[in-house]
Order: structure tokens, then C-alpha cells, then sequence
């Protein structure tokens, strides 16, 4: 149970956080919050299962309740606190804003970092190694030039850079990025060298930390991992936010993806390599290695052949109209099937002796016994080939698995468009909710998992079965509604449209009609359901003398920063977006007056994963609208809402040109899981 003792300090760590806030306004849902957060941890509802949802309305103050009601906790009973994160920007405002707040002011002492994964980090030493040997990479025709690792290194030394890709100052292309970044191959922990490496110094960090803030996908990779970063589950207090996104997040972390076909320059370097590796490793077992690997990869390419002609044979049926085609029910092609198991293991093996040899090379660098100059290059070549192998491994791994009884994948082959012979393969869970369930809500000492858009039309129940939760005997769920003022600080106008949101003619419509629901002298954001009814309605417009800021046109920073100048000079200004601009993007007081949302944000059930999840509910005698675009509509609507207030003072209004939503009785059941907008509907 809760103590006493522990309540009173989250009493005064309250009082003290109120008293140094700008504009404090006393928020009775966040009380709530941190009352049941702190009930949960403490086991008052159930002695093992510490599980809570909590959907906080914007200007609950979701992080704030979240650190005084787990951060005392985990120093008084020596846990740790994991934050996890679907977004950079939550990320960095934790780290920069939320935290440094709490423990300035908590009277509370502990350490906080920001884990991130190896490849964010750059290896000092790979920088060195390419400044004195210019040629140390010939196989690598983007090596970074000299000027930019020389102005890397001295930023470095000089601590104008903290060595991870997120603190430059000027973005690095992908591929010189990739010569430099670490990798656990070469920038071993064993190598006196790599010691006061960025990414071993930020590990070191997390030893000594009470929080650690991360996101999903690291999360996710370090529980299937075995804990090999972060604590184990049963010492952490798991909080999740954005949890809305965690099944999406888990369904990428847990598909597989594969080339099925080897360009003849990939595999004539693979031969080199294994030549190189057989005449300069000198431990003994290291020949054996380079022989396996040489067996596994040829039995392997001669076991593929057989699915590499059946796509051949198939190409003209399955690539007609699409350029992917998706196994129905998840049951693979003869050829596939019958060598799934075969491939899986030969692909295991080979990986399995490229590791090895990982090591080998690694030891004899460390022993100074192969020649610097070579080791660099065969290091870059053996991570490549173990990361087309791991991709080859999970892929058959995930065919290997049947799927007559019970469906539980997504099975596609896509083809390139501009290369015919390039062809892929995908397996994608269903649903993740055994795997979230197995990993970390059954493992973790407590998980409290928040978002502002968790239920869906007013029910938790969707989000409970997608995370596995539906089941656990000491579940609880928290609804804590915001404390802006929506009745009199926002109203919500549905247009008077004449043409259905799916007709062809809505185009048209929107370029006639939405200049009537703009303010010109004001904040606006416009929300697209399409990038290309996107472009059409801007580029008739433009012609018609109005001036927009577009997504894509520029960075998503730069326009936002051009937003806010000419807002703030009074020139008002209109913000042009799709999906991505309905989450996430904080405008605050005079820079959103007025939302307008063109039209309901519906997928399409295009992609291979939502057709074989539509499959599977009509498999079921369910009605997949119903059960799974509706809700993920409704969530996306809520979001897109959500831009307007975003602190007490904001005001303003939301337009929604898509009479859906009075028309259809799912838009009536949308209609009341927004927040209490006045209402007005055009006639």
C-alpha cells in the first residue's frame, strides 16, 4: 500500500512544482493522475499485476504527474523509471524541458539520460582512422570527405558536439553517416581505443540513472534482447507514452523484410571478403569459420532459386496492378512453403559464422596481430553481410511458422518498378498483443501507459485488446478529461458541403469552398486526408492569389518557423498538411486561431498489412469498417482536434468540411468523442 510517508512527499513535491510554474492554474485531473499513478505502483489494487491506462486530455500535465508519482517511488524502493517515447519531440521535451524542471525544483536528487540507439552515436576512433588512412575505405565511394570528419573531430574535442547524430548542427547524408556511426563489431568496449567513444561514455550514463528516457522501438529491441541495455523488466517502472502508437510501433519492430534477389557485385564481394578474411585472421578455427560461411551462403542462394522462378513465373499475375501482391490467408506459394524451414536454417548457420568471425577479427585487432589498414574495411563488409543475413533469418524464420488454423501474419512480395528482377519479400504480425504481453507487461514490476487519444468513441476496450491487456486481473483504467474551457474557448463548424468526401467532384468542391474558411490574418492549419488533394487544392489557389506554407516544400522546422514570423508580424498565414501534422505539432495561442480539417482521416486499406487485417476480422464474422477503421478514424480525429488549445488562454475554431460526421451514424458516435466544442451545423 501507499504510505504516508510517501504521500506527504509527493504532497510537497507538488506544492513546490506549483510554486515555481508561470501561470499555474490548479488542475484537478492531473491530482487525479498522480494519485493513481502512486496507488498503482504501490500495489494498492492488485499485489503483482501494477498495470494503469490513463488517458490525459491536452493541458492535463501528463508529464509532470507521471514524474511525482514514479520518481519517488523508484528511489525509495531502488527502481528504475523507463520513459518511452513514439516521438522525437516528447523525447527532447522531457529531456530538456520536463526533467531538468523536476529535479530543479522537487528537492528530489537523481540522474536522468536520454538512451538512444548505437547507430545515433559516431565512433571517434573510425573518424581518426579515416583522417590519417584517406584510402583506409576504397570500397566505400561515399567515405565523408577529410574537411568534414576534421571539423567532426575538432567539435568533438573541443565539446562543441556531444558525438550523436541528433546534436549536429548540419544534417550528415545517410552514407557518410554510415562509415562513421558505431557499430558493436568495431567499436568494442574490450578496445582501449574506444573507450571515450560517445556511445560507450552515454552507456555509462545509464548505470547511474534513476530515469531513462527512450523510445518504442528501442524499448521493444532490448526486451526481445534479453534486457542487454536497459535494467530488467522486474526492476523497472515502465510509463508509456504515446502509448497509442506501442501496437504499431511493436507490428514494425516484429516484421521482417528481405531481398530475394543478389546483384552478382554483392556476391563477388562477398567472395573477396572471405578470401581476405582466410589469409589475414590468424586464430585457429577462423579458416573453419571462412569455410562454413562459404557452404552456408552457397547452399542457401541454391535453396532460393526455386522461389526466385516462381516470382519469375508469376510476375505478369501478381505485379499486374499492383506493385505488391499479398498471400491470402498468409499461405505461401508451393516453392516458398516447401523451402521456408531449409532457408531459415541455412540463413541462421551463415549468420551464425559471420558472428564468429566478428569476433575473430575483433580479438586479432585488439592484439594488434592484422594490420589496421585492413581491419576497418573488413569490418564494414562483415556487418553488411551479417545484416543481409539477419534480414534473410527472420523473414524465413516468420514463413517457417503455419498459418492454416489460425492466421496471425501479413505475407507480401513487392517488386521494384524501375528493376523487374528486384523482388521482396514481408511477414508482418497481425497483432502483437501475446508478444507486448510476453516481453513486457507480464516481466515489468508495474507499466502505466498514457496518451491523450487512448480510448476509442468513448471505450478502452480497442486499445486493451490490441496491447494484450484485455486478460490482467489488476488492470486499471483512468480517463482524465482536460481542463481547458471547450465550450467557450473553442467552437466546432461543420460545413455545408454538396458532394461526398469520396466522390471526385470533393476536389473540386474544396478549392471552391475552403477559401470561405480561412482567415487571412490569422494562425490557420489546413489538415489533408491525401498528399495529393493536397497539392491540387494548393496549386488552384495559389492561382487564385492565396499564399500557403506546405508540407514538403520545405522542412517541417522551417516552415514552422516562418509560420510563427509571419503570424507574429501580423500578416496571418495558412499551414498546409496531411496526417503527420495531426500529431504532434504544437502551435500555441495566436499561431492556430483556425483548424480547418478537409475530411475525415480514413485510411485506405490499401497496404498489404490492413487488407490482411481486414481479412482476419471478416474471417472472425466480424465487419472490419466497424471494428478497425472507425476507431482508428475516430483516434486520428481527436488528434487533428487536439492542434487547436494547447494551454489555457488558446482560443479559436475547428471547421470540418465532411458532413460525414452528421450524415452517417459512425460520424455521430465521432461526433461525441470529441471534446465539448460548441457546436454549429451549416444548414
Amino acid at each position: 500500500m501507499l504510505t504516508d510517508a510517501l504521500k506527504s512527499q509527493i504532497r510537497e513535491i507538488h506544492q513546490q512544482l506549483k510554486s515555481n510554474l508561470t501561470n499555474y492554474q490548479p488542475r484537478p485531473g492531473q491530482n487525479k493522475m498522480v494519485a493513481e499513478i502512486a496507488n498503482t505502483l504501490a500495489g494498492s489494487y492488485h499485489n503483482y499485476d501494477r498495470t494503469l491506462l490513463v488517458e490525459a486530455g491536452t493541458g492535463t500535465g501528463k508529464s509532470l504527474a507521471y514524474l511525482m508519482a514514479a520518481i519517488p517511488f523508484a528511489l525509495k524502493h531502488k527502481k528504475t523509471l523507463v520513459i518511452a517515447t513514439a516521438t522525437v519531440a516528447l523525447q527532447e521535451q522531457l529531456v530538456q524541458k520536463d526533467l531538468p524542471f523536476f529535479l530543479k525544483y522537487s528537492g528530489l536528487k537523481f540522474e536522468f539520460c536520454l538512451v538512444k540507439g548505437r547507430q545515433r552515436y559516431a565512433c571517434i576512433e573510425k573518424i581518426r582512422q579515416q583522417l590519417q588512412q584517406p584510402d583506409l575505405l576504397p570500397l566505400f565511394q561515399s567515405t565523408a570527405p577529410a574537411s568534414l570528419l576534421q571539423q567532426l573531430l575538432s567539435n568533438w574535442q573541443q565539446r562543441h558536439w556531444l558525438g550523436d547524430r541528433d546534436s549536429l548542427k548540419e544534417p550528415i547524408a545517410d552514407e557518410h553517416w554510415y562509415g562513421i556511426a558505431s557499430d558493436p563489431a568495431h567499436c568494442s568496449k574490450a578496445n582501449p581505443a574506444h573507450h571515450q567513444c560517445p556511445f560507450h561514455l552515454a552507456r555509462a550514463e545509464i548505470e547511474g540513472s534513476t530515469v531513462l528516457v527512450v523510445n518504442h522501438a528501442l524499448l521493444l529491441a532490448d526486451l526481445d534482447a534479453g534486457s542487454q541495455i536497459l535494467p530488467e523488466p522486474a526492476e523497472c517502472i515502465y510509463v508509456i507514452d504515446e502509448a497509442h502508437h506501442l501496437p504499431d510501433s511493436g507490428r514494425d519492430f516484429f516484421s521482417a523484410y528481405a531481398p530475394l534477389h543478389f546483384p552478382t557485385q554483392y556476391l563477388e564481394k562477398l567472395k573477396k571478403t572471405t578470401q581476405q578474411l582466410a589469409g589475414v585472421l590468424p586464430q585457429h578455427g577462423a579458416m573453419t569459420e571462412v569455410l562454413k560461411l562459404d557452404e552456408y551462403v552457397a547452399d542457401f542462394l541454391k535453396q532460393l532459386k526455386p522461389v526466385q522462378h516462381q516470382i519469375e513465373l508469376n510476375q505478369s499475375l501478381w505485379f499486374a496492378k499492383e506493385p505488391h501482391y499479398r498471400f491470402a490467408d498468409a499461405v505461401l506459394p508451393q516453392a516458398f512453403e516447401s523451402n521456408a524451414d531449409q532457408l531459415a536454417e541455412l540463413s541462421g548457420k551463415a549468420l551464425s559464422a559471420v558472428e564468429k568471425l566478428q569476433q575473430f577479427l575483433s580479438e586479432a585487432a585488439t592484439e594488434h596481430k592484422v594490420a589496421p589498414k585492413l581491419v576497418l574495411p573488413l569490418q564494414f563488409e562483415l556487418t553488411a553481410i551479417e545484416h543481409r543475413l539477419e534480414q534473410q533469418s527472420e523473414l524465413w524464420r516468420l514463413y517457417s511458422v503455419p498459418q492454416q488454423k489460425h492466421v496471425n501474419q501479413a505475407r507480401w512480395v513487392t517488386q521494384d518498378q524501375k528493376e523487374h528482377q528486384q523482388s521482396s519479400a514481408y511477414a508482418s504480425p497481425l497483432s502483437v498483443s501475446f508478444l507486448l504481453d510476453d516481453l513486457l507487461f507480464s516481466q515489468a514490476f508495474a507499466t502505466v501507459l498514457c496518451s491523450a487519444t487512448l480510448t476509442t468513441l468513448n471505450s478502452f476496450d480497442y486499445i486493451t485488446q490490441e496491447l494484450g491487456l484485455a486478460q490482467h486481473p489488476g488492470l486499471k483504467t483512468l480517463k482524465v478529461d482536460s481542463p481547458f474551457d471547450y465550450q467557450n474557448k473553442a467552437s466546432l463548424l461543420l460545413a455545408k458541403m454538396l458532394t461526398d468526401p469520396s466522390s471526385d467532384a470533393f476536389t473540386d468542391e474544396l478549392i471552391s469552398k475552403l477559401p470561405q474558411y480561412l482567415q487571412k490574418k490569422a494562425g490557420n492549419l489546413v489538415l489533408f486526408a491525401s498528399y495529393w488533394q493536397m497539392q491540387k487544392v494548393v496549386e488552384a489557389l495559389r492561382a487564385k492569389g492565396w499564399s500557403f506554407l506546405v508540407q514538403g516544400e520545405a522542412s517541417r522546422q522551417s516552415l514552422l518557423e516562418l509560420h510563427a514570423l509571419k503570424v507574429k508580424a501580423g500578416e496571418g498565414s495558412i499551414l498546409c498538411g496531411t496526417q503527420s501534422f495531426s500529431e504532434g505539432l504544437d502551435l500555441p495561442g495566436a499561431l492556430l486561431t483556425n483548424l480547418v480539417i478537409t475530411k475525415l482521416p480514413f485510411a485506405v486499406p490499401s497496404s498489404p498489412l490492413e487488407e490482411a487485417l481486414s481479412e482476419a476480422i471478416t474471417k472472425r464474422g466480424g465487419n472490419p469498417f466497424l471494428q478497425m477503421t472507425v476507431p482508428a478514424t475516430a483516434r486520428k480525429l481527436v488528434q487533428a482536434c487536439g492542434r487547436l488549445l494547447r494551454q489555457e488562454m488558446d482560443h479559436g475554431r475547428i471547421v470540418i468540411l465532411d458532413r460525414r460526421l452528421v450524415t452517417k451514424t459512425y460520424g455521430k458516435a465521432m461526433l461525441k468523442a470529441l471534446p465539448p466544442f460548441s457546436q454549429t451545423i451549416e444548414e
